[in-house]
């Protein structure tokens, strides 16, 4: 990592001659994002189907100068929008570079009585001055069990046994947020945090100021302060005191992906291309494309794009489930951990079998209870004593057969379930080879056909998946029944 006092100044006298301005946070902030917006750079990259809801008021907002909250409910990217805005500071700002401050503080302007006294009463050239670099000018906290001293600070007791007095700067050992100074600082799950340090919040907030158990030693903190929350928590009475809640400058609200694709969207970015060192990716969108060397074979991956459907649509199934809890809402996270879970799945079959490709199916997403299971907030009064599972059964299902019914055309579907009324039985499971699925084609060639057009390929793994995504639509349509049976599922009239 690059040395950020390299090439720059080292003392308040090269500072002054170099020709740096001082400014606040929210004026750094606002001019360097003024700057991208006039130039068309990208200003939330990785921030996926915001663009005309959630951006524009984020917008508005840093030209405002104001401090944030972002309101929505779990797994809508609020940590992450909170977390971007570090792209606006500048690479680095300079700092009195002595050991006894216990801030960053700016050498123009000095809050503490140390930084001061350095400025008013040594040489310049004798005031060290380092840099701060702007991916350390962040910090975050979560809400539950945070205490005043852990964001505003507390009387030091090794000082006082040292003789300095408790009304002295010196007596203080400061928390988060003023050792933030000059920085940003969030603050998650906001109406989880105790009513003490809402108060010493909306302090800083109001005032700007950091006072410690009720002593008059005040410091002009300069710190932009982020929140984020869940409406069904934030609006409830008594969980945010008003006066904390006024000073907040703007509301933010986040939320899910308005359309599928979207989702799919997130799930290719954050799975797809994220983990490629693990093996999870997409490899399939080019199968020739070159591979880094691994002392392990390692079939490849082809993930046909209805499975990628499949896996969101299960979550916005259970954001519309009448069993789920709607104030709680249901994460993006679910998505993601169940992507990786159907592809462990596929390249453990591949791996087992000794296939070259793996390709996920439906009797993968057998596996989803291990990472759906805990993600889905049940309510009480809907699931009229449904466990957690039958109600991952339901959602799975109305999944396929949402996604089902918008790639198989009616008229496809009568040729295909003719065949099952002539009493055929077809089993599938997900440690069966797809040259099983290739030899319970060869009797019915003619009523399949339709199927394949979901995801054209001649690869037997690719068709195993449709095979199964058709029967399983079948079924969830009504239209076939099934029986299932130590990990294999046989699909019959």
């Amino acid at each position: 990592m690059s040395n950020p006092n390299l090439d720059r100044p080292r003392n308040l006298a090269e500072l002054r001659n170099s020709g740096w301005h001082s400014k606040t946070v929210k004026q750094e902030v606002h001019d360097n994002f003024l700057r991208k917006l006039r130039s068309g750079e990208e200003l939330f990259p990785g921030i996926i189907g915001y663009d005309e809801t959630v951006i524009p008021e984020l917008n508005i907002a840093l030209l405002a100068q104001h401090d944030l909250l972002f309101l929505g409910e779990k797994g809508q990217a609020k940590s992450r929008l909170m977390r971007r805005l570090v792209d606006f500071l500048d690479e680095a700002i300079p700092y009195i570079d002595d050991r006894k401050i216990p801030l960053h503080d700016d050498p123009y302007k000095p809050i503490t009585s140390r930084g001061r006294m350095l400025v008013n009463g040594t040489p310049a050239d004798e005031v060290p001055i380092a840099w701060w670099r702007r991916e350390d000018r962040y910090a975050e906290r979560l809400a539950p069990g945070t205490k005043f001293a852990d964001l505003i600070g507390e009387i030091d007791p090794a000082m006082l046994a040292a003789g300095v007095s408790m009304g002295a700067e010196e007596s203080l050992h400061f928390g988060l947020i003023p050792r933030m100074h000059r920085g940003l600082f969030a603050m998650n799950e906001l109406p989880e945090l105790d009513e003490l340090v809402q108060v010493g919040l909306f302090n800083i907030l109001e005032e700007r100021d950091v006072q410690i158990r009720g002593y008059p030693i005040k410091f002009d903190i300069d710190v932009m302060i982020l929140f984020s929350a869940n409406p069904a928590t934030y609006n409830r009475s008594g969980k945010v005191i008003p006066q904390l809640k006024d000073r907040i400058g703007s509301l933010i609200h986040t939320h899910y992906p308005l359309e599928r694709t979207l989702g799919v969207e997130i799930l290719e970015q954050e799975v797809v291309t994220r983990d490629e060192g693990l093996g999870t990716g997409d490899e399939g969108d080019d199968p020739d494309s070159p591979r880094p060397p691994s002392p392990v074979p390692n079939p490849s991956v082809i993930v046909p794009y209805f499975m990628k459907e499949l896996i969101e649509e299960i979550s916005r199934a259970a954001r519309l489930s009448k069993y789920v809890d709607h104030d709680s809402g249901v994460s993006a996270r679910l998505s993601l951990a169940n992507y990786r879970t159907m592809i462990a799945s596929a390249r453990h079959r591949a791996a087992v079998l000794g296939e070259e490709t793996a390709v996920p199916r439906i009797s993968d997403l057998g596996h989803l209870y291990a990472s759906s299971l805990g993600k889905l907030e049940l309510d009480l009064m809907g699931s009229h004593q449904m466990s957690e599972r039958q109600v991952l059964d339901a959602v799975i299902a109305q999944a396929i057969a949402t996604v089902f019914s918008e790639y198989v055309e009616e008229h496809g579907l009568a040729e295909i379930a003719e065949v099952f009324s002539q009493g055929v039985r077809v089993e599938v499971g997900d440690m069966l080879p797809s040259s099983h699925y290739a030899t319970l084609l060869k009797r019915v060639p003619p009523a399949w056909d339709k199927a394949f057009e979901v995801n054209a390929s001649q690869d037997p793994a690719v068709r195993a998946s449709c095979v199964e995504f058709v029967l399983a639509g079948l079924y969830a349509t009504d239209r076939i029944s099934r029986s299932q049976q130590h990990g294999r599922i046989v699909y019959e009239t």
